[in-house]
């Protein structure tokens, strides 16, 4: 409820006033209790027969006074101090929606605790996905039943906040109601600013600043570091920070481990930061020291994996291995097929890039030479495929994109 008292400081002195005009309208004042005569010393008894002072003290108006756990008695009341329907709208919107974000933090299943896979599970995605819808139309019933059918309004929508953000895991999962709240919240004003940033830039056709939007993200992180222990934010950047994501698209098709993905983030996230920060331009001084942290983040790689692990992971970044692996699951192949189907097409560019050069050739040489070694590269697909999914093959390939 600590939003209504935000809400209400506006109006709160007519409130109050009101309050005041109610109790003197409607609720007669208590008779103050008898004086009890008190015996006092001698020596501080008093011969002025002098009438006693009596004060009287009006206690303080409280919201509590206001509230109740029914929603329609609460609205009643607030009606009864003349509070406008503007201002109930928007308090009962606020309230309804900090008790349904409560119900998403703990009723809706996600799969986040698996922070590290790059691939969601699908099940859960589906699960999560029809108890939000469910809620959400609960929450829009009861609002509807509360204030009717045009409570939705621009004015609503602007005090409404969505907090899609699902905090779950050991860490996360434990916050108090209160903090997940204020960190959805965050996260979300977040989200708004440099979405703002994104639209302004959009509008002026200019490129985003890479060094701007780092800026914005920092901000966001500086925010969350008020509501969130050290532990608490290093967990929530692991989830939901570019990082952590542009991580899980580099791995994309590598089963890496919690530990791995998470000694791998704790380098390279101060890297990127710094890179976005301060070296993103395209001045020569920029360029060489952007060029030297890469190198220093491509290192961690092979510090935080085994060296067949690190080889895997190389591979993962070929464009030429992406390609046969993708090639091979859209054909329903063996996955082992696919380091065969890499090298096979790799000894083709590095074929087809040799004859390209080779000024010794007349270009009728070289046209032959080229198609040689395409009609060579099918052939050896053709043997490791077989001719069932080599026929896919050549179908998909001759498929207009």
């Amino acid at each position: 409820m600590r939003s209504r008292l935000t809400l209400l400081i506006s109006w709160g002195v007519n409130v109050v006033l009101a309050v005041i005009v109610l109790v003197s309208q409607h609720i007669p004042a208590p008779r103050p209790p008898p004086l009890r005569p008190i015996s006092l010393p001698t020596k501080y008894a008093s011969t002025n027969k002098a009438r006693p002072y009596v004060f009287v003290q009006h206690q303080a108006f409280s919201w509590k006074e206001l509230e109740s756990d029914d929603y329609q008695t609460y609205i009643t009341r607030l009606r009864a101090i003349g509070c406008p329907e503007a201002t109930i709208r928007d308090i009962i919107v606020a309230d309804v929606n900090q008790l349904y974000a409560r119900k998403r933090a703990t009723e809706v299943i996600t799969n986040d605790q698996q922070w590290w896979r790059s691939e969601p599970d699908l099940q859960i995605l589906e699960e999560s996905a029809n108890k939000s819808e469910a809620l959400e139309a609960e929450r829009r019933a009861l609002l509807t039943k509360l204030l009717g059918p045009n409570w939705d309004t621009d004015e609503a929508a602007l005090s409404r906040k969505a907090f899609p953000l699902l905090l779950n895991g050991p860490i996360l999962g434990n916050l108090p109601p209160e903090t997940k709240l204020a960190v959805q919240q965050t996260s979300a004003e977040g989200a708004s600013r440099q979405q703002a940033y994104l639209d302004a830039c959009n509008k002026e056709g200019k490129n985003p600043d890479p060094a701007v939007l780092a800026q914005l993200r920092m901000k966001t992180r500086e925010d969350l570091a008020r509501v969130l222990s050290p532990e608490q934010l290093q967990e929530y950047l692991l989830r939901y920070s570019k990082t952590a994501a542009d991580m899980r698209a580099e791995f994309n098709g590598f089963e890496v481990t919690p530990d791995e993905f998470r000694s791998i983030f704790r380098q390279r996230d101060a890297i990127d930061l710094q890179i976005a920060q301060f070296y993103s331009g395209n001045d020569p001084g920029s360029v060489k020291q952007r060029e030297l942290l890469e190198k220093q983040r491509d290192s961690i790689y092979d510090q935080a994996l085994t060296p067949d692990r690190a080889k895997q992971f190389r591979l993962q970044q070929d464009p030429l291995y992406v390609q046969a692996r993708s090639q091979i699951e859209d054909l329903g192949a063996a996955p082992e097929k696919v380091m065969p189907v890499y090298q096979i097409n790799q000894a083709t560019e590095e074929e087809l890039a040799r004859i390209k050069k080779d000024d010794t050739l007349s270009d009728e040489e070289r046209e032959a030479a080229l198609k040689s070694v395409k009609n060579d590269q099918e052939k050896a697909l053709e043997i490791l495929l077989g001719e069932e999914v080599f026929s896919r093959y050549k179908k998909d390939k001759k498929a207009p994109e």
